[in-house]
């Protein structure tokens, strides 16, 4: 792990500006979500404009030029265009000229599968270094007329810089284990009415929010006792919970169910809301710069999402 950054765009949008729209209020959101504002991108704000500067964060932290990277992951599912992937459009704004840069498509789960892709991708020895990027404007698929969905979700982007080292010593560093799962029998619970090849359009956010949740916290721990169970290590040993910032109340029942301690519990959602495939790398961006996450901590990440999809991954950092 060499390196995190984040971008959101300028403009906050808090409950009460949403309560002046749509029939709901600060408390009512508050109550069932945990989520207090959120980010909503602006003219000239894009998923790839968000993305690249998280990226950039990313590399300066990392001590990186752009001759240093040659592998770029982009999970998201609002790219800029339908194609050229969002990846390949941030590959040229940063002046990468070397390597792949592609999309992968794993709706709220999607930074949990494109760090395992990429960390699979670096251990094979097909490449040295990566940009891992979860990037989304999911404001733009939302109907703000909708306020069962509209009042969740935010934009924003986070990255990480990772790169291949050969290290020794009791406790390896980097990615430790992934577990990903996905079952396409749960799409109507969660999904965009639109597309290029059904519609014709991009579509609007579709949610049935209670099944959701009663699906969320028992796939969620499924992955995460995996991912224990694959390296010996459990809640106690565990520092730091990084759960995808949907919903604090699937959260803190997740934390629960495993029995981590609520200190070890990483959350942003109260001030970004549901950030889809960019919730977890803001997350992790926020605690590292904040000195919570630090070299040697092990650190557990995880997210559900539409399809359903859902996974783990468990990081020395």
């Amino acid at each position: 792990m060499a390196g995190v950054g984040m971008a959101l765009p300028a403009r906050a949008v808090s409950n009460e500006e949403l309560a002046a729209r749509v029939d709901t209020s600060d408390e009512w959101i508050v109550q069932r979500t945990g989520i207090r504002q959120r980010y909503v991108a602006g003219e000239g704000e894009t998923t790839v404009s968000l993305g690249t500067a998280a990226a950039r964060a990313a590399m300066a932290q990392a001590g990186w030029t752009a001759a240093d990277v040659d592998l770029i992951v982009v999970a998201t599912s609002t790219p800029d265009h339908t194609f050229p992937s969002s990846a390949t459009e941030i590959q040229a704004a940063l002046g990468v000229t070397r390597g792949v840069a592609f999309d992968l498509q794993a709706v709220c789960s999607g930074f949990v599968f494109a760090l395992s892709t990429a960390e699979k991708f670096l251990v094979s020895g097909a490449n040295a270094r990566a940009l891992v990027i979860g990037a989304e404007t999911f404001s733009r698929i939302l109907d703000w007329t909708d306020r069962t969905t509209c009042v969740l979700f935010g934009d924003g982007a986070g990255a990480m810089a990772i790169e291949a080292r050969r290290e020794g010593g009791a406790k390896p560093r980097g990615v430790l284990t992934a577990h990903l799962r996905s079952d396409g029998r749960h799409r109507d619970k969660l999904y965009v009415d639109g597309g290029p090849s059904t519609t014709g359009t991009v579509g609007h956010l579709k949610m049935a929010g209670r099944e959701v949740f009663k699906h969320a916290v028992g796939m969620v721990t499924d992955v995460v006792v995996d991912a224990f169970a694959a390296t010996g290590e459990s809640a106690d040993t565990l520092d730091w919970f990084v759960p995808h910032q949907a919903n604090e109340r699937i959260i803190d029942a997740s934390a629960e169910k495993l029995g981590i301690a609520a200190g070890k519990v990483v959350k942003t959602v109260a001030l970004h809301g549901n950030t889809s495939a960019a919730s977890i790398p803001l997350a992790l961006a926020t605690a590292v710069a904040d000195g919570r996450i630090k070299r040697g901590d092990l650190v557990m990440v995880e997210a559900m999402g539409g399809g359903f999809t859902w996974g783990s991954a468990l990081i020395r950092w």
